[in-house]
């Protein structure tokens, strides 16, 4: 999160050097004022500090949920929450039948995440009417594991080497055992916790894994750039689902 906010902030203060530049403020000597030439040299050191910051790693001791199991260690990670008032079976059966029109500002952040390209149907370029689960379970997901009315996983490999080509069907113990250096998986979930009154915690956790030193810094530039988005769209999910619940709930 760190190096996520230095980027940002240090593209911030980059973009302000940048427009005092334009404004071209000559002082009475005829020598351009220095200001906005130290302030986006600032600024991109900033940026680049914090693409580059190094990365933690975590680790889960003691399992509490699936997505532990499957996600015990991982260096990357965004967590979000909401309460809905809906009975536990109505808030599970939103989680697996919202769409991706449901959400709001996921099919222009995803066509954007895209540039703009066309791509393959999937989780970034979603039929608008078909729930946004079985699209990425049927394309570049697998489901990890699924306890209904609780929790439902999916995982899928955000990195690999070049030279790897991937044959049959991806299983859940074909996914928890790669650990090869080059990869990157991401693992989410979708966690239901009763909180009484026909109240539930509705939580969206997503953790990626690196294996081994080289894939992380490459992750880790990605990542910080796509972490407000992410987050975004994920918090539109959640929204999603709870209005969803609420209304089937009414």
């Amino acid at each position: 999160m760190a190096g996520t906010v230095l980027f940002y902030f240090g593209l911030l203060v980059a973009v302000a050097g940048a427009a005092t530049l334009t404004r071209r403020h000559v002082s009475r000597r005829g020598r351009t004022h220095r200001p906005g030439g130290i302030l986006l040299a600032a600024g991109l050191a900033a940026s680049s500090v914090g693409l580059l910051l190094p990365v933690d790693e975590r680790r889960i001791e003691a399992p509490d949920t699936r997505l532990d199991d499957f996600s015990p260690d991982f260096e990357f990670s965004e967590r979000h929450s909401v309460l809905i008032e809906a009975p536990r079976v109505v808030v599970w059966e939103a989680v697996k039948r919202v769409t991706a029109d449901e959400i709001s500002f996921f099919r222009a952040l995803t066509w954007i995440r895209r540039l703009g390209r066309p791509g393959p149907e999937g989780i970034l370029n979603a039929p608008g009417r078909e729930p946004i689960l079985e699209v990425a379970t049927r394309t570049s997901f697998v489901l990890l594991a699924e306890e209904p009315w609780r929790e439902i996983v999916v995982g899928t490999v955000v990195l690999a080497p070049n030279e790897v080509r991937f044959s049959g069907k991806p299983t859940p113990e074909r996914f928890r055992a790669l650990e090869s250096p080059g990869f990157a998986k991401a693992t989410m979930n979708f966690l239901v916790e009763d909180r009484g009154g026909d109240t539930c915690l509705l939580t969206t956790e997503t953790r990626v894994h690196a294996t081994n030193a080289a894939t992380r810094r490459r992750f880790a530039v990605y990542w910080r750039v796509i972490y407000p988005g992410s987050a975004f769209i994920r918090r539109m999910w959640l929204r999603a689902i709870r209005l969803r619940a609420e209304a089937a709930s009414l």
